[in-house]
């Protein structure tokens, strides 16, 4: 993915310097204040009049900037070799300012911006779920800072009239979606953020279910911090509360987040090694499964018998157990698996990834790769634990790898 600054590669260094000022919203009497330096020394920096002569300066100009100071220079900044991904630091630092904003308390000292109106938001919220579902994660980072800030200053604008609850029900969906994206592009720290207000949100926009899948979100972020018996505590509290009873019956929508949080809860339990715990949770959310008769998207869970199949396989995947996932892979009815959202199908061809090379399959395990490039590129070129996958396939191939697995490892950034 070339960031939008990239292209400015042949311009002067003070044209670069003005371009990351402005997209930084700061003015040149700002900018100087941080540098230390007059309004005056940075004018002649940007009109090409005072030379950057000094890489201690430039280098410093960047700090404020926030940017690499290779863009500064007109160069391509260099990627961590080992965590090569689809978002640059640039999007990652509009991200975490966004996530840095409380409108919410600014709201009490200074009239809100002019929010856009709700219709707007929902059209670009919807948008962004449908391109999370479809794992184009470089097209859904790169708009995420725009869609957090309006969506907060919505929030904040609309507070106390009769637009204030879906304003907050769509400034949690936007909070989701960030967790989600950041957390499997491996920015974990911003997954957390995102998820916890995420919570809060929900339970401001007076929506249950809204926060039982945010729930969702916190212990998915938990997990990728490694605090998996917190992730498997939260999801099982807040899902027994969600439980169908005989005062509220399991309507489609409450039986999808039920099941999703009881899926999410098996997933922690094998990441302890509980299958005990775990085999319990994934037959309760079948039993969710079957009642809903059929896969759904409500409230963005994809859940079904289908779904419940292919977590039955990663939670096998987990435990080491490959060859039970291979079975229960093997049992997936082929129409109701390509009924399945991009993103879903293509997260179970990593996980089945795994699964293969656990019984050393590597040839299927390889195969499974390919399927995932061809169905969802950016899934598995941009998430780190599909380059983890892929090293395990190169090292535990005998001799060379097939061209085509070569040749994706190449794309990928991985080395043979």
């Amino acid at each position: 993915m070339r960031s939008e600054g990239w292209e400015m590669d042949e311009l002067p260094i003070g044209r670069r310097v003005a371009y990351w000022r402005n997209r930084r919203k700061m003015s040149q009497q700002v900018f100087a204040d941080r540098l230390g330096k007059s309004k005056s020394w940075v004018d002649k920096v940007e009109r090409g009049v005072r030379r950057l002569d000094k890489f201690s300066v430039t280098s410093e100009i960047a700090d404020v900037l926030q940017v690499d100071v290779q863009l500064l220079l007109g160069r391509e900044p260099e990627r961590r070799p080992d965590s090569i991904n689809c978002i640059d630091q640039i999007e990652v630092a509009e991200i975490r300012s966004a996530l840095e904003r409380y409108d919410q308390i600014s709201a009490f000292f200074y009239a809100p911006p002019e929010p856009p109106p709700l219709a707007e938001m929902r059209k670009a919220t919807a948008h962004a779920w449908q391109t999370l579902l479809h794992a184009k994660w470089g097209v859904l980072t790169r708009s995420l800072p725009k869609l957090l800030r309006e969506a907060q200053a919505a929030d904040a604008a609309y507070a106390g009239t009769d637009g204030a609850p879906e304003a907050a029900h769509l400034l949690g969906q936007v909070y989701q979606i960030t967790s989600s994206a950041m957390r499997r592009l491996g920015e974990l720290d911003l997954g957390w953020l995102a998820a916890d207000r995420s919570i809060a949100v929900s339970q401001r926009a007076g929506d249950q279910l809204l926060a039982g899948v945010a729930t969702t979100r916190v212990a998915n972020a938990l997990r990728a911090l490694g605090r998996h018996r917190s992730a498997l505590e939260v999801n099982v509290n807040i899902a027994n509360r969600l439980a169908p009873n005989a005062t509220e019956p399991g309507t489609p929508e409450r039986l999808s987040v039920y099941g999703f949080l009881l899926l999410q809860g098996a997933m922690a339990a094998s990441c302890i090694g509980d299958s005990a715990t775990m085999q319990d949770l994934l037959n309760a959310a079948d039993d969710a499964a079957q009642g809903l008769g059929g896969d759904f998207n409500h409230y963005w869970t994809s859940f079904g018998p289908t779904n419940v199949l292919l977590h039955r396989a990663a939670a096998s995947v987990e435990l080491g157990d490959g060859g039970v996932a291979v079975a229960v892979h093997e049992s997936i009815d082929p129409e109701a698996f390509r009924n399945l959202m991009p993103e879903r199908r293509a997260h179970h061809f990593i996980d089945m990834a795994r699964g293969f090379a656990q019984i050393g399959d590597i040839t299927k395990a390889g195969e499974m790769l390919l399927e995932c490039d061809h169905l969802a590129p950016a899934e598995i070129r941009c998430r780190p634990i599909a380059h983890e996958v892929m090293s395990d396939v190169l090292r535990r191939a005998k001799g060379s790898p097939p061209t085509a697995i070569a040749d994706l490892a190449e794309q990928m950034g991985v080395g043979v």
